[in-house]
């Protein structure tokens, strides 16, 4: 899995594992502070390989084998190392976008933007979690210490705790989606598990209300957490990936 990387005009240097083979590309876009390095990455990337699909894995500036500052970035910055990284390794062949949580969110806007997209699945998908599942959450103590240092340090169940900065919750309200129709066509598969602590499962059912293809298919998987990197749910995972890809994955 040889990781190349493609220089922003900035300098900043962007990771990304390109695995060759027949259209569509399948394009992992990892989760908040997640790499392409993930589980569910590594198992896509597997059942792409044993089958010739092509794939394309990448890392957003501060996160995994890229470089820039995490406390940096914001949605729009990381949408534009996905579509440059995109751009540059993919051509003009069409595109399967696979979103994980926040990576959802970023597949939903690349889609708004690259006319070749054939289909989404997305993993437990945030859209607007900026505003919806940070900023509206926010104590008034945490407004506070947020505008005075410009970032909090909220603990996290998944390890260390993780930056939420005063530019990302600001720079997020360029990107708000939920808000009213999405002009989406494709068809979209969502997986969300219904014991998710980060983003409710309802919010998926909003998605799919805004949405405006008709071919789009909600599974909710009632004992399921944020991660799903269960067995089953990755066999379930990839099953939802291959049936876009028009193979039989029972």
């Amino acid at each position: 899995m040889e990781v190349a990387t493609i220089s922003r005009d900035d300098g900043v240097l962007l990771a990304y594992s390109l695995l060759p083979g027949a259209g569509p590309v399948v394009v992992f876009l990892p989760g908040f502070f997640s790499d392409m390095g993930g589980t569910k990455a590594l198992m896509l990337h597997e059942a792409c390989a044993a089958r010739g699909q092509a794939m394309l894995r990448l890392d957003y500036s501060g996160h995994g084998a890229s470089g820039g500052k995490f406390e940096d970035g914001t949605i729009g910055e990381w949408l534009e190392d996905a579509a440059l990284v995109i751009a540059h390794a993919t051509g003009d062949l069409p595109l399967l976008l696979v979103g994980s949580s926040m990576g959802g969110w970023i597949a939903l806007l690349l889609a708004l933007r690259i006319p070749r997209i054939a289909g989404m699945v997305l993993i437990a998908p945030a859209p607007d979690f900026t505003q919806s599942l940070v900023e509206q959450r926010l104590t008034a103590a945490q407004r506070a210490v947020l505008e005075e240092q410009g970032f909090l340090l909220p603990p996290s169940e998944y390890g260390p705790p993780v930056p939420i900065t005063k530019k990302l919750i600001d720079e997020g309200r360029n990107h708000l989606l939920l808000g009213g129709p999405i002009a989406i066509t494709c068809p979209v598969r969502v997986l969300h598990g219904m014991k998710d602590p980060d983003v409710p499962w309802q919010q998926s059912l909003k998605l799919a209300e805004c949405l405006a293809s008709d071919d789009v298919r909600l599974i909710f998987l009632k004992d399921g957490d944020h991660r799903l990197s269960r067995d089953a749910d990755l066999l379930l995972l990839r099953q939802t990936l291959l049936a876009l890809l028009g193979q039989d994955g029972a």
